[in-house]
């Protein structure tokens, strides 16, 4: 039988998580000999942003190409991953914090592709967390994934985050595309790397049964960490639609005055909110209103060109790019 996919690379971009790294890699023979029927060869590539060869040691069975990228910053290594899979057919995302939910994760994200030709496909991310999360960042729904519940399998969607995520090479060429880096430590470049595909004709759809588990780590439950990362996606998410507005500065002006405007909403109704928690005793009210300031903050600062850091070693601390940059970003 010929398989469908000649050539398929697995990218994990990783930073300093040698124990996570371990346990995905692990996890990975089964997810790939589920998936042999419909491609010949699966090639893992791990894109290490830090430099810790010692981070593949326990690899167990899989065979392993590890390249390092030295350029900080995700966008810098997922560009990487998409350099060095240059002559596969199929390109698959996974974040090294994250493993398959189940053994047929690949599988499903290929046939997915292949009954609906797609170019992207994106699947489901679940966050896990021993012992569970504090209740209050729990009714905050810092970490609730709303916005893709009720979608099904090949169902169409605009955009995709990268850490569950098959892209049809191909499409990509075509296109021309590649992540932005200026949003590298911030986050967004997924966002804007898809939704570029999708406005250049590509078709994206979703997988919901290609489900994977992101670990999070002990570091990432903390109140403040959940506040930073509500701020930063935020910020990110306005500079990402000001990209996307393309190069008209009237058209620019109006997605950070609309954001400005937005972000002073939530200002006001995170503030009302957190008032009726205090007087209450509500911690949803609490928590829903300082995720709405938190995501104010963020709505602000990314209308004045201003971006928060959510990777590297100084998570929460803010860049101001300069007059020229702005005008792209």
């Amino acid at each position: 039988m010929i398989s469908a996919y000649p050539r398929v690379v697995i990218a994990i971009p990783t930073y300093r998580r040698p124990h996570d790294l371990t346990r995905l890699l692990t996890a990975l023979p089964p997810v790939i000999e589920r998936a042999s029927g419909l491609c010949a060869s699966v090639d893992v590539l791990v894109i290490d942003n830090a430099g810790d060869a010692a981070a593949i040691a326990d690899a167990g069975d899989v065979p392993v190409r590890y390249v390092r990228e030295v350029r900080r910053g995700l966008a810098a290594v997922r560009n990487r991953a998409l350099d060095e899979a240059a002559d596969a057919d199929i390109l698959v995302f996974i974040d090294d914090d994250e493993t398959p939910a189940e053994e047929s994760w690949l599988e499903r994200l290929l046939a997915a592709q292949q009954s609906s030709g797609a170019g992207v496909v994106a699947g489901p991310v679940r966050t896990v967390v021993p012992g569970g999360l504090d209740r209050w960042i729990v009714a905050g729904g810092f970490y609730a994934r709303a916005h893709r519940q009720g979608l099904r399998t090949l169902d169409p969607i605009g955009s995709a985050a990268s850490n569950n995520l098959l892209l049809r090479l191909a499409d990509v060429r075509r296109v021309g595309a590649r992540f932005d880096e200026r949003f590298g430590r911030s986050g967004g470049e997924d966002s804007l790397f898809t939704s570029q595909l999708r406005a250049a004709g590509v078709l994206m759809v979703w997988c919901a049964d290609a489900v994977v588990l992101d670990h999070l780590p002990a570091e990432r439950r903390t109140r403040e960490y959940a506040l930073a990362r509500s701020r930063g996606m935020e910020a990110a998410g306005t500079r990402v639609t000001a990209v996307l507005a393309g190069p008209s500065r009237a058209r620019r002006g109006y997605v950070r005055a609309s954001a400005a405007a937005i972000g002073s909403t939530r200002l006001v109704v995170g503030a009302l909110r957190r008032i009726v928690g205090w007087l209450t005793g509500s911690t949803r009210s609490d928590a829903r209103g300082a995720r709405d300031i938190a995501r104010g903050l963020g709505a602000w600062e990314g209308a004045v060109g201003r971006s928060r850091h959510l990777y590297g070693d100084d998570i929460g601390s803010t860049e101001s790019m300069s007059s020229e940059r702005q005008g792209a970003a």
